[in-house]
């Protein structure tokens, strides 16, 4: 294990992960998604002079976790990060017929590899889908492989997102048009979950659970043309891409391949 002090402030992170990390449906100012590892690397950067921090995010849509294990886990070797969070799994858990007991293995043989070369490791439990369609059939699924990721984090003292207890996501508002990425808003409280879950000191402004303003209801006639457009403009190609081998993240590369200031 690196010989690293457990401290808050942290002089360089790296993300690694899925659309999830990569920020997929919040837009930044560069054109490029920004994302709750970005807020967070925010929130991180103005805990000492801006210039003194570094970040990289080497996270890329549609991987599955053996894909971020070969491609983006060694990485952190060569880079030796002060923080790193790993977010993985979630692609192999939608799959059918996957098991996730033996993705929880695989998952902590890549957590043991980053707490060698890394100062703190944080990770990120999967999303409560109760009540969410389709995604719900996979809660117990889901359900098992955050309990195996909670007892990874206590074997191998991990800083964990614990997003299944994140009230603040069960709002839809928290969820893009596709209701498999967050919104803008979304991500913020994610970024903030992680922040507070490392220790980071938050304002009361800055709480993940604050609640949402109020927001008139939708009749029963308004969910089912949502629904209906959700199906047809993202279901089916999501569909179609399973069955054609493809995947989101085809030809995309990472968007901040190397340390270096915000």
């Amino acid at each position: 294990m690196a010989d690293y002090q457990e401290t808050t402030d942290f002089n360089s992170y790296v993300a690694l992960g899925d659309s999830f990390t990569e920020g997929l449906n919040d837009p930044g100012p560069d054109g490029r998604y920004a994302g709750w590892a970005d807020r967070l690397a925010q929130l991180l950067a103005a805990q000492r002079p801006a210039a003194d921090f570094r970040y990289a995010n080497l996270a890329v849509r549609g991987r599955l976790l053996d894909q971020v294990v070969a491609e983006q886990v060694p990485r952190v070797a060569e880079i030796r990060p002060d923080l790193v969070s790993f977010c993985a799994g979630g692609n192999d858990i939608l799959r059918p017929g996957s098991d996730p007991d033996e993705a929880a293995e695989r998952f902590e043989a890549a957590v043991l590899e980053l707490r060698r070369h890394a100062g703190r490791v944080l990770i990120c439990t999967g999303f409560d889908t109760r009540g969410i369609p389709l995604l719900g059939l996979l809660r117990g699924k889901i359900a098992t492989y955050n309990g195996h990721l909670r007892a990874i984090a206590d074997r191998n003292d991990c800083a964990v997102a614990d997003l299944w207890s994140l009230r603040a996501v069960h709002d839809r508002r928290a969820w893009s048009e596709d209701r498999l990425h967050l919104s803008p808003e979304g991500h913020q409280r994610v970024a903030l979950l992680a922040a507070r879950s490392l220790g980071l000191p938050l304002t009361s402004a800055q709480d993940p659970d604050a609640p949402w303003p109020a927001a008139p209801e939708l009749s029963v006639a308004e969910q089912r043309r949502e629904n209906l457009h959700w199906a047809r403009e993202f279901l089916v190609p999501w569909v179609g891409r399973r069955l054609r081998g493809e995947s989101s993240g085809d030809h995309v590369e990472a968007k901040r391949p190397e340390l270096s200031p915000l």
